[in-house]
């Protein structure tokens, strides 16, 4: 958690008369009403973009908020702005925002969901923020190999599914060096299989598979292997290969 932020969103919200109580939140206009942070976020997020400064203190405010309210909503309000009329938003500050967010030793879960429905499902683009998270620095994620680079690159692959395979190839090669990234490998795979905008090319994500060091006992590694080699490229498309999978392992 980036605590300057933090103290900054919460001083931000302070100004709006919105405070944090010991079960939730408060506003000085209805002071007896408890309210969810995702109250709190649907209420207020979009303001951050109204106050009068830099874009980029714009999306550093609204980052600090995504941190104290931890919830999904307010990404989606950075990605209003980014998308309307004013935007786009500060592309270094936005994806810094997001890589440091993702290599931190806390929960992820709103930045992650934000970067697999929303920017990883629009085609235009998914190329671009995968790039941005990881794809341009997995040489540096495997030259290092420091916690805080492997838990951001675990996190983008296994969300990558709806990612064009052609923008993730050559990542998910990369990241075959380091055995400790395998397993998240093969989640990115399974879901570029499964997700409804998921993307893959069978017979290189076979050959991908076969590459990874898993355990014999992976759950479902022997039906992805089973329809991949089938040729099949999205369980969507083929809506019956997984059953078939499923009864020709078990």
């Amino acid at each position: 958690m980036e605590m300057q932020a933090v103290e900054a969103a919460r001083r931000w919200l302070a100004d709006q008369g919105v405070s944090e109580v010991r079960d939730g939140w408060v506003s000085d206009e209805e002071p007896d009403v408890l309210l969810t942070a995702n109250q709190v976020a649907h209420f207020w997020a979009a303001d951050v973009f109204s106050e009068d400064l830099a874009a980029g203190d714009q999306v550093r405010l609204a980052l600090g908020l995504l941190d104290l309210l931890d919830d999904y909503w307010v990404t989606c309000e950075i990605r209003f702005a980014n998308d309307s009329a004013e935007g786009p938003l500060p592309a270094d500050v936005l994806w810094d925002g997001y890589r440091r967010r993702l290599e931190a030793d806390r929960d992820a879960e709103a930045v992650t969901y934000s970067l697999w429905v929303d920017w990883f499902e629009d085609h235009t683009t998914s190329a671009t923020a995968f790039a941005e998270v990881l794809g341009d620095d997995i040489d540096r994620v495997v030259a290092e190999r420091s916690e805080a680079l492997l838990r951001r690159a675990r996190r983008v692959l296994e969300c990558s599914g709806p990612v064009p395979w052609t923008a993730k190839e050559s990542t998910y090669r990369t990241a075959l060096r380091l055995p400790t990234l395998h397993s998240a490998v093969f989640l990115g795979l399974r879901a570029s299989f499964h997700d409804v905008y998921g993307d893959l090319e069978p017979a290189a994500a076979l050959d991908l598979l076969d590459q990874l060091d898993l355990p014999s006992n992976t759950r479902h590694l022997a039906e992805l292997r089973h329809v991949l080699a089938a040729g099949h490229k999205n369980h969507y498309r083929s809506p019956y290969a997984w059953e078939d999978a499923v009864r020709s392992s078990s």
